[in-house]
């Protein structure tokens, strides 16, 4: 445990944030599953959104979203031909 006041604050505020962050890990993993299996113009938009959200909140590297929403597309075009 830590030991110092700061420390603790510290500790405290990593375990609050890390909840929130495997909740946006959690839906951003179900969106991308429903992408891939069912890939829409509506579905890819939706992926889209939580990638370029969960991108901002720094849960994951703005280079990351930028591949998966470009491997959607890729995957989104050819399905539709």
């Amino acid at each position: 445990m830590p030991v110092l006041e700061s420390s603790r604050k510290a500790l405290r505020r990593d375990q609050r944030r890390t909840v929130v962050n495997q909740k946006i890990k959690e839906n951003l993993k179900a969106v991308l599953k429903k992408t891939r299996q069912k890939p829409t113009p509506k579905n890819w938009a939706e992926a889209a959104r939580f990638l370029d959200r969960a991108a901002k909140k720094k849960v994951i590297p703005q280079n990351r979203a930028n591949r998966l929403k470009s491997r959607l597309s890729k995957l989104l075009k050819t399905k539709k031909n």
